[in-house]
């Protein structure tokens, strides 16, 4: 049977893992590797708050396993409300299956069956699963018997934070993609007093771009002060 994609995968640029700062998860590095090129890794369960990245290494391995010519889909499960848990039933024919933010199935009936169900089928077909969460199985309010157990079968792995040098090597990737120059001292200003959310700094990083663009201002502290003022009068 030929496999076909039950999702439309549509990668937004950027979210590859050749730009993904892993600092120091070099382990988690490998085995998102050993995955894709071993088969190895029936299920590589990522932890981690929100904010550090969790997605954008989802999307990351999908590309990749994609360059390698193998058959892929990406969910994200905060979005059950707007799906139908039927969505799960084909994706074992899958090679590879990343699921993000399955703590958000906890607790909904229908889901965590499917999502055992998924489990199951892609154990038999050597479909590879890949998932994320902010905490272990372990700890989410499954119901369902045996699921926890099921999604603690493979290897968890904890994401680890980025040092302040790694943050401001971020800063400086993301301010890089718009086109602006980030001077050391707005760099530590951001470490200093502006979130660390991955996504929040994506969209920072955007609204500075633009503002600069119309102001024709460079990136200076008190440019930045002001226009994080800005951010949160809106």
């Amino acid at each position: 049977m030929n496999k076909q994609l039950p999702l439309p995968l549509v990668l937004p640029e950027h979210s590859t893992l050749d730009d993904y700062i892993f600092g120091d998860n070099q382990a988690l590095q490998e085995l998102l590797q050993q995955q894709r090129e071993q088969h190895n890794q029936p299920l590589l369960y990522l932890t981690g708050p929100i904010g550090t990245g969790r997605t954008h290494l989802l999307l990351g391995q999908c590309q990749a396993a994609q360059t390698q010519g193998l058959q892929v889909a990406y969910l994200t499960c905060a979005q059950y409300a707007q799906l139908h848990p039927t969505i799960f039933q084909d994706l074992a024919q899958l090679d590879l299956v990343a699921l993000d933010d399955i703590d958000c199935l906890a607790g909904q009936a229908d889901w965590e069956a499917a999502l055992f169900h998924l489990y199951n089928q892609a154990r038999d077909r050597q479909c590879q699963l890949l998932v994320s969460a902010t905490a272990a199985a372990r700890v989410l309010p499954f119901r369902l018997p045996d699921l926890s157990s099921r999604l603690s079968s493979g290897i968890t792995y904890r994401h680890q934070p980025l040092t302040d040098s790694q943050q401001a090597q971020l800063l400086s990737q993301l301010a890089h993609r718009q086109g602006l120059l980030l001077p050391a001292a707005v760099s530590q200003y951001l470490l200093q007093r502006y979130t660390r959310d991955t996504h929040q700094l994506v969209v920072l990083m955007q609204h500075l771009n633009q503002a600069s663009l119309s102001t024709k201002r460079p990136l200076t502290v008190p440019f930045v002060r002001h226009q994080l003022t800005l951010l949160q009068e809106t």
